[in-house]
């Protein structure tokens, strides 16, 4: 869940310092017992512009969790101090454009091949010559980096980068450009295209795309972490020369927000 609110300022000053020093101890105490929940993580963050003053991502694997502490975050400062303004609801997922095994194993008997007839065959193992062991050490190793993607796609560890940048998304469907009217290796060929420019990003920015298809209003919701918004910028600048976005993709609202300790938090949004 991708939470975001707005702070009735007006009725917040009408508490009393015992009201407000009380809300925001529930509320501190709250995101420690909702972070300590097991398999749970939640950002909190300021963000830019008054589209929201406070945002969360919350990562559970239970729906009936993440209903309960969604609940529970919207009254923690007291009953409509907090306004709703903006939420999307979506699930990590397996990308369908993975290259499977099989079609790895094609990929490295044609290098191998090739190597082989112009005499660079690579060496894995310098006592060990055999193009069928090449083949197999090289699959253990593509086998061990898809486990850890796979791994990171379904249960990701969020870093606490202190930007952080949200917007759905969808493909188009018009009847000019249809993204589900194009064959499945169509799809794939492209998408490997646009995941290349995104790994030139490695280190740089931490992407999350979760699909939100039956479950809010398009199809995927992508979280961005970064150092500095120059790097959200920059990758979302470059993707959109890309075919995939050119052409066949469509863009909700960008919210950025800055990753903050949750005392600073508190007075970059006025409450402290």
């Amino acid at each position: 869940m991708h939470l975001f609110y707005t702070i009735d300022h007006g009725l917040w000053r009408m508490m009393s310092d015992d009201e407000q020093r009380e809300a925001k101890t529930r509320f501190t105490e709250l995101i420690q017992t909702i972070r300590s929940h097991p398999r749970t993580q939640l950002l909190t963050f300021s963000v830019a512009t008054p589209k929201a003053d406070l945002g969360f991502m919350l990562l559970t694997p239970d729906l009936q969790d993440a209903n309960r502490f969604e609940k529970e975050l919207t009254l923690s400062l007291g009953a409509d101090v907090l306004q709703p303004t903006y939420s999307y609801l979506s699930m990590t997922e397996l990308s369908e454009y993975a290259t499977s095994e099989e079609e790895y194993k094609q990929q490295l008997v044609k290098e191998l091949q090739s190597q082989q007839e112009h005499g660079t065959e690579m060496v894995l193992n310098p006592n060990d010559l055999d193009s069928t062991n090449t083949l197999d050490l090289r699959l253990a190793e593509w086998r061990a980096r898809m486990a850890k993607y796979n791994e990171d796609r379904l249960y990701p560890n969020m870093a606490d980068w202190p930007v952080v940048c949200f917007y759905p998304m969808s493909k188009r469907r018009n009847d000019v450009n249809n993204w589900y009217d194009l064959s499945s290796d169509a799809r794939k060929e492209l998408m490997l295209g646009h995941a290349r420019i995104g790994r030139q990003w490695h280190g740089k920015v931490r992407q999350l795309i979760t699909g939100s298809t039956g479950l809010d209003l398009m199809e995927w919701g992508v979280t961005l972490l970064a150092h500095d918004t120059y790097h959200i910028k920059g990758i979302v600048y470059q993707m959109r020369f890309d075919e995939v976005s050119s052409k066949y993709a469509e863009f909700g609202d960008f919210y950025i927000g800055m990753q903050l300790p949750l005392d600073e938090l508190l007075r970059r949004v006025q409450l402290a």
